[in-house]
């Protein structure tokens, strides 16, 4: 009986060692990631230090499509660890996963469900998995995830309290970082467009040209600017003119991919980069462009505005086509030669001279 009053101490004493080291490790790994202050660093930080503190195999972030902390990592520049290691997904399908309470989920068994919370939809080689629902204001944005191979790791029923403690630091953490991130996107972004601006346009430029040349794919600039403008202000009023602008961006943004870059240059004109794209098709997003501008008219009132625009395109397929200035200068000339004909067919029609030539954007 003494013997195994003895053992049972002894085992609680090497319980209490193994907590004692499990929530000093939390610690280590706590004071690591409450003090930073942009998402990539968060998230290198946070997941390598899971990784090796803890020893677990696979570590990566879900997140809510559509949610705050989402929509900005879209406009912010992640690193190619972090974009391994994060994938988005729509609410209704994390709920289903996860349920509704805020509480850790622990799963070792059919996990086949579980794969769409998988960056890229990778099938990692893990037996056990859990996962943390993180939340901004007391919205669910996503979850934290873990997962080991072997089945035990992560076992329904064990104690969760310092994944639950976790949690609630990663929330305030990503709580803090996104009103950072937010204050650091307003010096890339225009105000009332959405779009990135002039001083964005020139960093996101100069990372197009890097993988242009490191892959050898050819870029699209797309110089635009919107035809009597000036007139829409003096007849309709600055607060008109301003919703004309914001038309235009979402139309812009409309015809655009996901990797394509648009921003507001300077009044009302605008510049579109679009990566591995050639002349031809940087001409048939114009005419997309247009078609949605035709199908969808800006109105006043119950008065339809007639919205046109003129282009400039350059790419770096033409030579000494090298650096953002170039192409930019490049678009720029056309555009004007453009707006030139314009009102030179203008000036031929009200003459009564009618002019039949199509404006095309040929080089």
């Amino acid at each position: 009986m003494k013997i195994n009053t003895i053992h049972d101490i002894k085992i609680i004493l090497e319980r209490l060692k193994e907590n004692e080291e499990i929530t000093r490790k939390f610690h280590d790994v706590e004071a690591k990631f409450l003090s930073i202050l942009n998402y990539r660093d968060l998230f290198e930080t946070l997941l390598g230090s899971i990784q090796d503190t803890f020893n677990v195999p696979y570590v990566w972030i879900s997140l809510i499509e559509n949610s705050e902390a989402s929509n900005l990592i879209k406009y912010l520049e992640m690193s190619d660890v972090v974009s391994g290691k994060m994938n988005i997904i729509d609410i209704d399908s994390l709920q289903e996963l996860i349920g509704i309470d805020s509480e850790p989920l622990l799963v070792n068994e059919d996990l086949r469900d579980y794969y769409k919370l998988f960056p890229d939809q990778k099938k990692y080689f893990i037996k056990s998995i859990a996962m943390v629902p993180i939340y901004f204001d007391g919205k669910l944005i996503g979850s934290l995830n873990q997962g080991d191979m072997n089945e035990n790791r992560f076992k329904p029923g064990m104690d969760t309290s310092l994944l639950e403690r976790l949690a609630m630091k990663v929330s305030l953490c990503i709580s803090n970082v996104t009103a950072h991130e937010k204050l650091r996107l307003l010096a890339y972004q225009d105000p009332l467009t959405g779009l990135l601006n002039r001083r964005a346009l020139d960093s996101a430029l100069k990372r197009e040209l890097v993988r242009s040349n490191r892959y050898s794919n050819i870029i699209s600039l797309l110089f635009i600017d919107l035809d009597n403008f000036k007139p829409v202000n003096d007849n309709y009023g600055h607060d008109f003119g301003d919703e004309l602008l914001v038309y235009f961006s979402k139309n812009l943004l409309n015809v655009c991919r996901e990797t394509d870059i648009a921003a507001r240059y300077a009044g009302d004109e605008f510049v579109l980069v679009l990566p591995e794209t050639d002349f031809k098709n940087a001409d048939n997003l114009i005419n997309r462009l247009r078609d949605n501008i035709n199908k969808s008219p800006l109105r006043n009132k119950s008065k339809t505005i007639p919205v046109s625009f003129s282009c400039g395109i350059s790419t770096t397929s033409e030579p000494d086509m090298d650096t953002p200035a170039k192409l930019i200068k490049k678009a720029d000339e056309r555009l004007y030669k453009e707006k030139s004909k314009k009102k030179k067919d203008e000036t031929s029609y009200k003459q009564g001279n009618v002019s039949t030539n199509i404006i095309s954007f040929s080089k």
